[in-house]
């Protein structure tokens, strides 16, 4: 999925092109916000603003088991 606005494929793939919104890294987190929208996050940026972030999301796509 390539970060856009619009409607977001809660389905969509995070790829390679997604990057952290916080650090520029490869995204494999994405907060699909219920006001629209979405923030990407790597595992590591992810992970320090889950507790607070998670909850606000109207969606949480973590695909950071493919890191290997």
């Amino acid at each position: 999925m390539t970060s856009t606005t619009g409607t977001l494929d809660a389905q969509a793939t995070l790829t390679a092109m997604d990057r952290c919104d916080r650090c520029g890294a490869q995204a494999y987190i994405r907060a699909e916000l219920a006001s629209g929208g979405a923030l990407l996050f790597c595992n590591h940026h992810g992970r320090e603003v889950e507790s607070t972030l998670r909850p606000q999301a109207a969606a949480w796509v973590d695909e950071s088991a493919r890191i290997s």
